[in-house]
């Protein structure tokens, strides 16, 4: 595994790749890895023959009162891990580098970036949407490779794709769990052995209206209440949204139709961790 710092060096490594007709795989994340990282390079691995993840803790997509500055890091740990499943490339630039002096522009981020985390975390998307351009730009992939736990995201870059015309394909990875049900997030480092225990309500509220759903339930409403009633027999969560939409418009119908997929998404706080989890069903 090679480590890169500069952009210039990133751009040069796989432009040679694609001359020589490799398939590059890129892997964005922000670090601080756990399995759900770990799980996207190994399926990256199954789609071309060179994959390059990147670690990057994006100022851009904090805002002002976020986490930023105490985002969890450990780079040494990271590299191994990622040496340990067998990736090519760690890129892994400055905020110097990705926004060095007399930097100006940036990628505004517009359908469906305007709700939920969106409304929620103001300019988060543009921040998301301006870093995945850049990186892109400096990876040259053919595939880009996504977790579902961070649904609105895979949404919104994948609409950035499109607008954009970058010759990229999406794979959109399901979220991996612990076994009881938690999603994984480099985020549960903030949080003490009971609000863990709390974080595991998560999931299981939304397997509430998952259930409903089962169940023959298609008013919104009632499904995002089945969910809202479970979290709220909890003590010390306090929710930030809870949304049912349909999965690929992120319409929200009142009631919705045989056959439709609809997207439950949760933001709650556990203390002061924000945690955010979603699962998709089908309507019956």
């Amino acid at each position: 595994m090679e480590i890169v710092y500069k952009v210039s060096e990133m751009q040069r490594i796989s432009e040679k790749h694609r001359i020589n007709g490799d398939t590059i795989v890129c892997v964005p994340t922000m670090g601080y890895f756990h399995e759900g990282h770990l799980n996207l390079m190994r399926i990256a691995k199954n789609y071309g023959n060179i994959v390059i993840v990147t670690l990057f803790v994006n100022p851009t997509q904090f805002g002002p009162n976020e986490d930023y500055e105490r985002y969890p890091r450990n780079f040494q740990r990271d590299k191994e891990l990622a040496q340990l499943v067998g990736i090519d490339y760690l890129f892994a630039p400055s905020v110097e580098e990705m926004y060095p002096n007399g930097y100006f522009n940036n990628v505004k981020a517009a359908k469906f970036a305007n709700k939920l985390e969106g409304v929620k975390r103001p300019g988060h998307f543009d921040g998301v949407a301006t870093v995945v351009t850049k990186l892109f730009n400096a990876t040259k992939p053919h595939y880009a490779i996504f977790g579902q736990k961070d649904f609105q995201q895979t949404l919104v870059i994948k609409q950035l794709i499109q607008d954009l015309l970058f010759d990229i394909k999406m794979v959109v990875v399901p979220t991996v769990r612990e076994n009881n049900g938690l999603a994984l997030s480099s985020r549960n480092a903030y949080l003490s052995p009971d609000e863990k225990e709390k974080a595991t309500t998560i999931f299981k509220s939304i397997a509430k209206g998952i259930e409903a759903i089962a169940n023959g339930e298609k008013k919104k409403q009632s499904i995002e209440d089945y969910v809202k009633h479970s979290l709220l027999s909890v003590p010390g969560i306090n929710i930030d949204y809870v949304c049912a939409v349909e999965s690929d418009t992120f319409n929200e119908p009142e009631e919705f139709v045989h056959g439709q997929k609809v997207a439950i998404l949760v933001a709650v706080y556990i203390g002061k961790t924000r945690l955010i989890d979603n699962a998709i069903a089908t309507i019956l």
